[in-house]
C-alpha cells in the first residue's frame, strides 16, 4: 500500500453498534482515528429484527466516531453475522487454455468461478468466496499457481453465504443510515483478521467470538479458512440463567454475571450477594457459590456445542487450539472452563497492532469491528486508498433525513 488510506468498518451486533475510523499507513499499521459505539436496538441475534431502531442505532453510531474523528463517513465495510450464515467447501477445475501452457489470471478467475457455481438455493447470497489452494495437472497445495506450466488448474474454495432476506435488511438500514457498503464482510471472518496470527492460521486453530446472542466459529488450517458457521448462544443465555435462577432482573444478572460470575468453581470464595428479587420489595441474599455454579453449567453446555460444531466439521482437535474473543469471552474463568471441555489450547484475545485511540478498542469484545478495518485495507492493498471528507457535517436526524429522500424522493 503505498499511501495512507481512510477506512470505516461497523460491526452491528445483538447488544452494540460500533463504528471504527481507521487509518492504515505505508507500512500497513493500523492506527484508530475514531470509534463510535451505542446499545443495540432492533436486532435479534445479530439479524435486524426492526428496520427503523436499526437504522437509529448505525447512525448514532457513526455519528459519534464522526465527532472525535473529525471526518464524515459515507461509506463501509459492515460485518454480517446471525445463524443464517452457512459454509461449504467446494472445487473447480479448469483446463488452461493459454498456447503457452502457463496458467494465467483468467485461468484461476474461471476455476474460482467454477467452484462457485455450487448449487446455492435462491434465498441465499454468496458473501465470500476464500481460496484454500491450488492443484496443478495433480500437484496438490499449490498457493499461487499464476505463470505454472500446467495442463489442469483445480482450486479448492470456501464458501460462505447468509439468507438472502437478512442480508437485504441489513443493508437497507445501513443505507438508510447515510452509509454506502463497501462490502460485506462475515463477522467470524472479520474477528479472525484481528486476534489470529498467520503461524496460527498456518498450523490449524480455531476462533470463536462469543457475542451478546451468538458465536462465531470460524475454523483455519493451511492459511485459510475451511469452517464457517454460527452457534444461537451467547452471553445473554447465561444472562437469562441468571435471573431465571436469582429470580431477578435481566439488568440485575448482568450486574452480578459481570462483577460476581466466574466460570471456574475451584477456590471460590463464598459470600452473600445482595439482589434485587421479583416481587419481592426486601430483596434476599444470593450465594457466590449458587451464582457460579448457574453461570458455569451454562458455559459448560456452550463449550460442548462448540465441541459438537468443530466434531462436524471433520477437526475436532487443532493444534492451534482455540481463540476465543468478542465480550462474553471476558468471563472469568472462560479460558480454563474451555480448557477443561475441549481439551485443547485456549487462550483469550483481542485485536492487537494496531496504534491511536486504543484504550478502549483494544477489548476482545471490538475484535469484529477491527477486523473489519484490517479486511479493508486487504481488499484495497493492490489499489487506491478510499478518501472521506474531513470535518463531519449535520447531525443524526439530517443523516436520517437526507438518506430517506434519497430512498424515497
Amino acid at each position: 500500500m503505498e499511501r495512507e488510506a481512510v477506512l470505516v468498518g461497523i460491526d452491528v451486533g445483538t447488544s452494540k453498534v460500533c463504528a471504527l475510523i481507521g487509518e492504515v499507513g505505508r507500512d500497513g499499521r493500523l492506527t484508530i482515528m475514531g470509534h463510535g459505539t451505542v446499545p443495540a436496538s432492533g436486532l435479534k441475534k445479530g439479524v435486524v429484527v426492526n428496520i427503523d431502531q436499526t437504522v437509529r442505532s448505525i447512525a448514532d453510531a457513526v455519528e459519534r466516531a464522526e465527532r472525535l474523528s473529525g471526518w464524515k463517513i459515507d461509506r463501509a465495510f459492515v460485518g454480517v453475522g446471525g445463524q443464517h450464515v452457512e459454509s461449504l467447501n467446494s472445487t473447480g477445475q479448469v483446463a488452461v487454455t493459454a498456447h503457452h501452457r502457463e496458467v494465467t489470471r483468467e485461468d484461476i478467475s474461471r476455476a474460482i468461478e467454477v467452484a462457485r457455481a455450487v448449487s446455492i438455493p435462491n434465498n441465499r447470497d454468496v458473501l465470500h468466496v476464500e481460496r484454500r489452494g491450488f492443484t496443478v495437472d495433480g500437484q496438490e497445495g499449490v498457493k499461487d499457481p499464476l505463470g505454472m506450466s500446467a495442463l489442469r488448474l483445480e482450486v479448492e474454495a470456501h464458501i460462505v453465504s447468509a439468507s438472502a432476506t437478512a442480508v437485504q435488511n441489513l443493508t437497507k438500514c445501513v443505507q438508510l443510515a447515510g452509509v454506502k457498503i463497501d462490502e460485506l464482510v462475515v463477522d467470524g471472518l472479520a474477528s479472525a483478521e484481528a486476534v489470529l496470527t498467520e503461524t496460527e492460521k498456518e498450523l490449524g486453530v480455531a476462533v470463536a467470538d462469543i457475542g451478546a446472542g451468538t458465536i462465531d466459529l470460524t475454523l483455519f488450517a493451511e492459511g485459510s479458512p475451511f469452517h464457517t458457521s454460527v452457534l444461537p448462544v451467547g452471553g445473554n443465555n447465561v444472562t437469562n440463567d441468571v435471573a431465571i435462577g436469582v429470580k431477578t432482573t435481566l439488568q440485575v444478572a448482568e450486574e452480578l454475571k459481570v462483577r460476581h460470575g466466574t466460570c471456574d468453581l475451584r477456590n471460590i470464595e463464598d459470600e452473600e450477594i445482595g439482589v434485587t428479587v421479583l416481587g419481592e420489595e426486601a430483596g434476599r441474599t444470593v450465594s457466590r457459590e449458587e451464582l457460579c455454579r448457574i453461570i458455569e453449567a451454562r458455559m459448560r453446555e456452550t463449550f460442548e456445542l462448540l465441541k459438537d460444531e468443530m466434531a462436524r466439521s471433520g477437526h475436532g482437535m487443532l493444534p492451534a487450539g482455540i481463540i476465543l474473543t468478542g465480550g462474553g469471552a471476558q468471563l472469568a474463568g472462560t479460558a480454563e472452563l474451555g480448557r477443561d471441555v475441549l481439551q485443547m489450547p485456549v487462550r483469550i484475545a483481542g485485536p492487537s497492532g494496531i496504534g491511536g485511540l486504543v484504550d478502549t478498542i483494544q477489548d476482545p469484545s471490538y475484535s469484529t469491528a477491527v477486523g473489519l478495518l484490517r479486511w479493508g485495507a486487504t481488499s484495497i492493498a493492490m489499489g487506491e486508498p478510499l478518501h472521506y471528507e474531513s470535518a463531519p457535517g449535520g447531525g443524526i436526524l439530517s443523516r436520517l433525513r437526507n438518506a430517506i429522500r434519497s430512498i424515497f424522493p
